[in-house]
């Protein structure tokens, strides 16, 4: 009887990734689709991040990337974003893990930009903004412990813009006045592992 009881409460004994208070730590590789003038081409780099999860239908996301992408042939960017964002997922939870795992997400980063001509580095201009993102995604989950994720946001920056042009044979960065919407799609790939929970 008392087997049969102990059987009985491991199995309805919800696993650790269904419970809020977890905590977990990631990195992640990201692509950029940049929309905006001479520095539209496509950006790539790496980044990092941590989930708090305040509920069984809520995460909490605290990330850091950097990424790189080429202006044409004569000048490239650096960016840099550090921010957070909110998980909800679509589905309710349940006791049993889910392979699948899909959420929306909103939020707010903080950015800094460098563009640098590629013949003198001496040569760029740099940018701090603000940012809003939103999007979709979906953990898949591997074990109750182990994710990857994948997601995709649009990500609006909120602040000047600087442009980069060649004007015969020398790069100049243009910043623009007034306030500017620059936005740019982000694709991430993410590695999770969930090391404990705080409550």
């Amino acid at each position: 009887m008392l087997a049969i009881g102990q059987a009985a409460m491991a199995g309805s004994k919800p696993s650790l990734f269904n419970q809020a208070g977890t905590v977990s730590i990631g990195g992640r590789s990201s692509m950029s689709l940049f929309n905006d003038g001479d520095a539209g081409s496509n950006g790539s780099g790496i980044g990092g991040q941590f989930r708090i999860r305040l509920s069984d239908r809520v995460n909490t996301d605290w990330f850091y990337d950097y990424l790189t992408a080429p202006i044409g042939n004569f000048a490239h960017r650096q960016d840099q974003h550090i921010g957070w964002s909110v998980l909800f997922y679509v589905l309710p939870s349940t006791t049993e893990r889910q392979l699948f795992q899909p959420y929306v997400l909103a939020g707010h980063c903080f950015d800094y930009t460098r563009q640098m001509a590629n013949a003198d580095a001496k040569n760029s201009a740099e940018r701090w903004s603000s940012a809003v993102q939103a999007g979709l995604g979906t953990h898949i989950n591997l074990t109750d412990r182990f994710d990857f994720s994948l997601a995709g946001q649009y990500m609006v920056h909120l602040g000047t813009d600087v442009h980069a042009h060649q004007h015969e044979g020398r790069v100049e960065f243009h910043r623009e006045k007034g306030g500017s919407l620059e936005g740019h799609l982000l694709l991430h790939l993410s590695f999770n592992y969930k090391l404990f929970r705080a409550w």
